[in-house]
């Protein structure tokens, strides 16, 4: 079929990845960071020029880099969201990431639709600080001659692939990055205006979802342009997930997501339900506390780094020698317990040594995350290989304990540009759907991700009674965290 390019648009940087369209190979790549506005403002800011977007775009395309390519895909950060007014320009900088400006909102939302419960049978998620629908009630508030000049609402990857296709009147999105708004529900497959309207004050035009291998346009020049998705729906594309497949990333946060035939309405507000960009559903469960306890536990005992406390901890034994931690030190979304503190149980004279306090921590973030993982096999979701993502889960002592304690075959991708390359896998799909030489419901088949197995064998037992010590712990210190 020739080849195609994925293009994933990252808070900091645009990196293109150019593949073979039947394999999936990458034969080139480009990469350049988004220029700052204030290099010296200090961290990322929560306001960005999307012009920005664009301008690394062409820098990270330049020296013939899409030279040949039929088609491209977009990927991009989500929940970054981009204001229009009727003329199709922005009324402010698009706001990105986390954005703590919108804590208060995100709460005065969820109590003007009578709690987490009805946010939940509404669009599958809790309003949080990070996500669109949070973002427009802070607008509405904080800036409303702003609020009132919007009349399109936008997210970066959609934004990008109107820009790509010269602003044409039809302005499109995908279920992935629709999933992630608080406005779209993965379950109905469709809008909530009335949800828009709750926020913002009034309507807003929405962009059309496209199925996931429809094109979202050709440009002028002939170059087809894929629906495009979200940066997590886009990475599980690339990594070539499928039933039975659950993603544990390492973040100083951390998160479980699971490929899943349906949408999981949580009563709880516990599991976020996203939709993938191949039709199926990416239920999500997130922990507030996963790297951050390995780099306060190495600050804590002097290890200069996580690979010295990861060394230290396999001097000691599973179950560091009766020490448990729950890690929750900044508070927890999963058990739901906001304002608690992390605690350190079984302290006794032979356990006071270093290395089983390293490992208590590595443990105590493990079993944290697979508590995560149990909420999601408590709802039916198969788990059968889980992908272990994060610079921690090169980390040894992650290695030696996860599989165990997860109670499946881990798997460790090597690093790549899995965005991208999803990004790349949409596009080689809208392109053969369109040529008739591939199933518009099924993605191409490409060569899966390099990886470290690791499987549990003979240390099952031993994991299943690390997580029984962690677990009676936990249910000693905050009885009832988890409700059936």
């Amino acid at each position: 079929m020739g080849i195609v390019a994925g293009l994933d648009s990252s808070p900091d940087f645009t990196r293109i990845v150019v593949c073979d369209a039947d394999t999936g190979a990458v034969l080139r790549q480009g990469y350049a960071p988004h220029p700052m506005e204030n290099p010296d403002s200090g961290g990322r800011p929560s306001d960005v020029d999307p012009q920005a977007w664009l301008l690394s775009l062409g820098e990270a395309a330049g020296g013939g880099l899409l030279e040949g390519v039929q088609a491209i895909g977009v990927s991009s950060q989500q929940n970054a969201l981009v204001p229009l007014d009727a003329q199709g320009n922005t009324v402010r900088p698009a706001m990105v990431g986390g954005d703590k400006r919108a804590q208060v909102a995100a709460a005065d939302l969820i109590d003007a639709l009578g709690g987490r419960e009805a946010w939940a049978q509404a669009v599958g998620c809790v309003p949080q600080a990070a996500q669109p629908v949070t973002k427009l009630r802070w607008l509405a508030k904080t800036e409303p001659e702003a609020a009132l000049r919007t009349a399109v609402l936008m997210q970066a990857h959609d934004w990008l692939v109107w820009q790509l296709l010269g602003r044409p009147v039809r302005r499109t999105t995908d279920r992935g990055g629709a999933s992630g708004t608080g406005y779209w529900s993965a379950a109905m497959g469709g809008y909530r205006p009335d949800l828009v309207e709750l926020a913002l004050g009034h309507q807003a035009m929405l962009p059309e979802v496209i199925g996931p291998s429809e094109a979202a346009g050709t440009t002028p020049e002939g170059l087809l342009i894929s629906a495009g998705t979200g940066e997590t729906m886009a990475a599980a594309l690339g990594l070539g997930l499928g039933m039975g497949d659950v993603v544990v990333s390492l973040g100083a946060s951390g998160s479980v997501m699971a490929v899943h035939p349906e949408a999981l309405v949580d009563q709880s507000g516990m599991i976020t339900s996203l939709a993938d960009a191949t039709g199926m559903h990416l239920p999500v469960v997130t922990t507030l506390n996963a790297v951050r306890t390995l780099r306060g536990a190495a600050e804590l005992l002097g290890a200069p780094d996580l690979e010295g406390l990861s060394d230290l901890a396999m001097k000691s034994t599973p179950g560091s020698h009766g020490l448990v931690m729950l890690p929750y030190l900044e508070g927890e979304r999963t058990p739901n317990l906001p304002h608690t503190a992390g605690t350190l149980a079984g302290l006794r004279r032979e356990s006071m040594k270093p290395e089983h306090f390293a490992r208590a921590a590595f443990e105590g973030m493990l079993c944290g995350l697979a508590d995560a993982l149990d909420v999601l096999r408590g709802r039916g979701v198969s788990v059968q290989r889980i992908f272990l993502l994060g610079a921690a889960a090169e980390l040894p002592a992650v290695q030696a304990a996860a599989p165990a304690l997860f109670g499946a075959q881990v798997v460790v991708p090597q690093p790549a540009d899995y965005a991208a390359i999803g990004a790349a896998r949409q596009a080689a799909w809208a392109l053969g759907a369109k040529q008739g030489t591939l199933d518009p419901r099924t993605p191409p088949v490409w060569q899966g991700a390099a990886a470290v197995v690791l499987d549990p064998r003979e240390d099952l037992a031993v994991g299943q009674a690390v997580r029984q010590q962690y677990v009676s712990v936990r249910e000693q210190t905050h009885p009832g965290a988890f409700r059936a």
